[in-house]
């Protein structure tokens, strides 16, 4: 890896790839100077692209006849095949069954050839491979490759054109590509910026490596930032790592569903499970902050419309702007009344009701009340716990 190949690569997605923006998040983070990088607003949803096009860009005329084949749970895949279709070259992506519908059927628009495999990524990537020796087809790596770490680092020099004097970068990581292209870029331009690098507690394939200090393989992953689900790091993004980084956390889908829900609800962006770590890791202190200008990485915008509404609720459970409670009544009229009058007098809104007089085990004369309640944060959801019991209510827990 060279800074000379990460500028070659700038050059060439020059008209390509979009300079996407950064601008500050202080709605988010109004105590420090959080800057968000949005990749999710990039060409295809997500950073992928510049990957692709720039490995692609540079293949042979032969290499280029013979088309292309990559794995992916979607962001690659669309990065990979728009970029063979820009090249009039033809493309074959192996996607997981279980990736979002929405990324499957994008990949087909840009241009490829899709063929679903069962399992995750790794499984997927075995099909390709088994094709790329069928078919002679050439194979873009999603993250293990030089040229697409290099396309990847352009991001790295955007950020220090767009602020110079920023303190510390946080990262997503998957396999590994996207960290080792930014983190080679700052540290070759600017060594005393620290980077972090985030993933998901449910696939934390590269930071039990980090820690280790030697390649890991995880048994299984689950995580709904299916974008960064790797079970093997890959060995040249590794040794990048290993060198350029410095440190590596890690979020639960809880954090990740919270920070999807504060950047929708506060700066206007959707981002995808994947995208949204290195925003989770800042908002739960994951890394130092304080007199620091950070830059978040929202790596991609792809999330699944299906899975959407789930997040949201997990987030607004999480954040204390949705709570759920479940009362032991006595069976009588003017109970639910007062309940609504006790609940509404705190300023809470009841969204759900379900009144339960059948539970096995409760006495003849008693139902069981479940409420969803649309809540300030979790100060007020204990104002209104202390209100209920205050009125003389049993809480189940």
């Amino acid at each position: 890896m060279t800074l000379d190949k990460i500028y070659h690569a700038a050059y060439t997605l020059k008209n390509i790839a979009r300079k996407t923006d950064l601008f500050r998040a202080p709605v988010i983070f109004p105590d420090n100077e959080v800057f968000l990088k949005t990749e999710n607003l990039q060409v295809t949803g997500s950073f992928k692209l510049r990957g692709a096009y720039y490995k692609i860009s540079q293949l042979s005329d032969e290499q280029k006849l013979k088309g292309v084949i990559a794995c992916s749970a979607g962001n690659h895949a669309q990065g990979v095949a728009l970029a063979a279709t820009k090249n009039n070259i033809k493309s074959v992506i192996c996607i997981p069954e279980g990736a979002p519908i929405s990324k499957v059927e994008a990949t087909r628009k840009y241009g490829a050839t899709v063929e679903l495999v069962k399992g995750v990524y790794d499984d997927a990537y075995n099909r390709a491979i088994e094709l790329r020796d069928e078919t002679g087809m050439e194979f873009i790596h999603p993250f293990n490759d030089e040229m697409v770490i290099a396309g990847q680092g352009t991001i790295g020099l955007e950020i220090l054109e767009q602020l110079s004097d920023v303190d510390s970068v946080i990262i997503p990581i998957g396999g590994g590509g996207l960290i080792s292209g930014i983190a080679f870029a700052i540290k070759s331009l600017k060594p005393d910026c620290k980077i972090y690098g985030v993933q998901s507690s449910g696939a934390p394939s590269m930071y039990n490596s980090f820690k280790a200090g030697k390649i890991k393989t995880l048994n299984n992953v689950s995580t709904i930032a299916d974008g960064i689900a790797v079970k093997t790091p890959g060995d040249l993004t590794f040794d990048l790592v290993m060198k350029y980084v410095d440190d590596i956390v890690t979020v639960s889908d809880d954090e990740v569903a919270t920070a999807i829900l504060a950047m929708m609800e506060k700066q206007k962006l959707v981002a995808e499970g994947a995208g949204a770590v290195a925003v989770a890791a800042a908002m739960f202190n994951k890394v130092p902050l304080k007199g620091k200008k950070t830059v978040c990485l929202i790596s991609g915008g792809n999330i699944d419309v299906t899975i959407l509404s789930r997040v949201i609720s997990r987030g607004l459970l999480n954040s204390g702007r949705s709570a759920r409670f479940k009362l032991d009544l006595m069976d009588k009229p003017g109970q639910l009344e007062e309940v609504s009058r006790v609940i509404a007098a705190t300023g809470g809104n009841v969204v759900s009701v379900y009144h339960d007089r059948s539970g096995e085990g409760k006495d003849l004369n008693s139902c069981t009340l479940a409420l969803e309640v649309e809540t300030k944060d979790k100060t007020h959801i204990q104002l209104i716990r202390d209100s209920l019991i205050l009125a003389g209510f049993n809480f189940i827990d």
